[in-house]
């Protein structure tokens, strides 16, 4: 085995002291201690200081501010309206009936706008107030659901597609994602300290497979079952696509370096699609992700945070290099691809039933925004219902594990509370996502999901100007570049600029395989919908039967993709 030579000037091998501030804040944290508790107790601001917003980003809390109250506090001479989101960790986005009610009061008493459901499968609360952080942690640990990594500098929260009941191999990639999840979660006791008030850990390394800077950025992984791909398996840092033969689940695909998030204002800075390197035996899957995990630990970019992500890493020591790295850690060669393909990226819709003959349904959550009077109907219907819940990489609820005998009980309830519609939604909501954005996200230079209702009312006008009604069209809105709603895996997407600004991107594909180019910079929503309207002219005279706007813009060369990694990789 020959390692060809790889650029380390800027990875963990470089003194601390050359090192992005953020390394050098981590490494004297006392794995992620910090000052966070004294923080907490400071009556004399709703804030905690910058470094200790950084660290308690590892712990499932981000420190934001009502942006729409920003300038008017700023005239008043008061500090920012300050507020936290705090993000639960739910690998695979699977709650009890038991679970959720209890989410749905807490939410009640501490956040300021219901619940919202994540493109991660997991829930954020927004607007919780400092003095309510700690309790609201300690009731969610009551139901056993904490909030560690779920943001920060490790392994976020493990996606996982189709409901986990629908069949035996479900069942089975479940419970290797949720392995995977704890083999990858941090060890320090600064989460149990700070939060439960546990006693404090006379360990001097608590994190065996991190150490004391952690990852580099972000490390994020998923698992699907194809045809669906339900979680954007290519957008992920290190995806296993399951391998069944013979109704029995044989082992993974694995693709690594997906990645959506860019900066407009570097040329270096790019959404990029993971690249499948091999096929594994099921058992090893967890081993895996630790491995590859710990090769962004040891060589991604530890100097500039803009190119530390693993997409990054993996582009410049080079694919033929991490092969053998990787083969070094593991201990064996990946064997060669198996085929597979996948049919579309959106959630089931409708009754469908499982393996067992239980039911399954998914109800849209349009933004993934549950509050007001949506809160309330679900509220109800969960108070007699009978199932469990699974949260969706697409914003929904599904409603899982319903017996035969319930079905008409669960379906009368839904159409008693009006929510019944929502199993059924138009084709074009079902395809449309978008990110948090304003008012609360730092990063937004534009809305997102404030302004998607009536940007979906004109889109559906448009369409129907063209028949193109019962065609959907994956739309994703997302208020800046970093692409949390993944926006460039989408037909069409709107990434804000300014306020009221746009990037428009086409061309992506409905399966989720393909990355869309930038159109056009700079459009209202006014002037995106000019844009679009031509092309909707062509595709619904030209387009051939049954096939999709991305799929038609790139067949008629109206859109050419711009690197290796943009290209189709619908079957291997």
């Amino acid at each position: 085995m020959t390692i060809l030579t790889i650029d380390r000037q800027s990875d963990i091998s470089q003194p601390l002291i050359e090192q992005h501030s953020n390394e050098q804040l981590k490494a004297k944290s006392h794995f992620l201690r910090g000052t966070i508790r004294e923080g907490l107790n400071d009556s004399n601001t709703g804030s905690i200081s910058h470094d200790d917003g950084l660290l308690t980003k590892f712990h499932g809390i981000y420190q934001q501010d009502d942006r729409d109250t920003r300038q008017h506090r700023l005239i008043r001479k008061l500090e920012p309206h300050y507020q936290f989101m705090v993000r639960l960790r739910i690998p695979g986005g699977r709650l009890t009936k038991q679970q959720w009610i209890e989410i749905d009061r807490l939410s009640r008493i501490y956040s300021s706008n219901g619940i919202r459901i994540t493109t991660r499968q997991t829930i954020q609360l927004h607007g919780v107030k400092k003095q309510c952080l700690q309790p609201l942690l300690i009731s969610l640990e009551k139901i056993k659901i904490d909030t560690l990594a779920a943001c920060g500098d490790d392994n976020r929260g493990i996606v996982c597609g189709v409901n986990p009941d629908e069949s035996k191999i479900s069942q089975q990639v479940y419970k290797i994602a949720k392995e995977t999840s704890m083999r990858l979660l941090p060890k320090t006791a600064a989460y149990r300290e700070t939060w439960y008030d546990s006693p404090p850990s006379v360990s001097h390394s608590e994190e065996p497979l991190y150490g004391d800077t952690y990852l580099p950025r972000k490390f994020k992984i998923g698992f699907v079952i194809p045809p669906d791909n339900d979680i954007d398996i290519f957008a992920q840092d290190v995806g296993f696509i399951a391998v069944i033969k013979e109704s029995r689940l044989v082992g993974f695909n694995v693709c690594v370096g997906g990645g959506m998030g860019q900066l407009d204002s570097r040329e270096d800075s790019y959404p990029r699609l993971s690249t499948p390197i091999g096929f594994i035996d099921a058992s090893d899957a967890p081993f895996i992700a630790e491995v590859i995990m710990s090769i962004q630990r040891d060589y991604g970019d530890r100097k500039d945070r803009h190119r530390a992500r693993f997409k990054y890493t993996l582009d410049r020591i080079g694919l033929d290099n991490f092969k053998e790295l990787l083969i070094s850690r593991f201990g064996k060669k990946l064997a060669p691809l198996k085929p597979y393909k996948f049919a579309h990226n959106g959630d089931k819709l409708g009754w469908h039933q499982t393996e067992d003959s239980q039911w399954y349904a998914t109800l849209h959550i349009q933004s993934g925004r549950i509050n007001d009077h949506l809160q309330d109907q679900l509220q109800a219907f969960f108070q007699q219902y009978s199932g469990e819940v699974r949260l969706t990489a697409n914003q929904n609820i599904q409603l899982i594990n319903i017996p035969p005998y319930d079905i008409y009980d669960v379906a009368r309830r839904l159409s008693d509370l009006g929510l019944y519609e929502r199993l059924l939604p138009s084709n074009q909501e079902a395809a449309t996502l978008s990110c948090v954005a304003l008012p609360t996200c730092g990063l937004a230079m534009a809305e997102a999901e404030r302004i998607t209702p009536e940007f979906l009312t004109l889109f559906d006008d448009l369409k129907r100007q063209y028949n193109l009604q019962k065609t959907p069209i994956t739309l994703r809105i997302t208020g800046c570049p970093n692409g949390c709603a993944r926006p460039y895996l989408a037909e069409i997407a709107l990434t804000g600029r300014a306020p009221g600004l746009y990037n428009l991107y086409l061309g992506g594909s409905h399966r989720g395989d393909r990355l869309a180019t930038l159109h056009e910079k700079n459009l209202s929503q006014t002037q995106v919908l000019d844009a679009i309207a031509p092309l909707f002219d062509l595709y619904s005279t030209d387009r051939i039967d049954k096939e999709h706007f991305g799929d038609f813009l790139h067949r008629c060369n109206f859109i050419k993709s711009s690197s290796i990694s943009n290209q189709s990789i619908q079957e291997r």
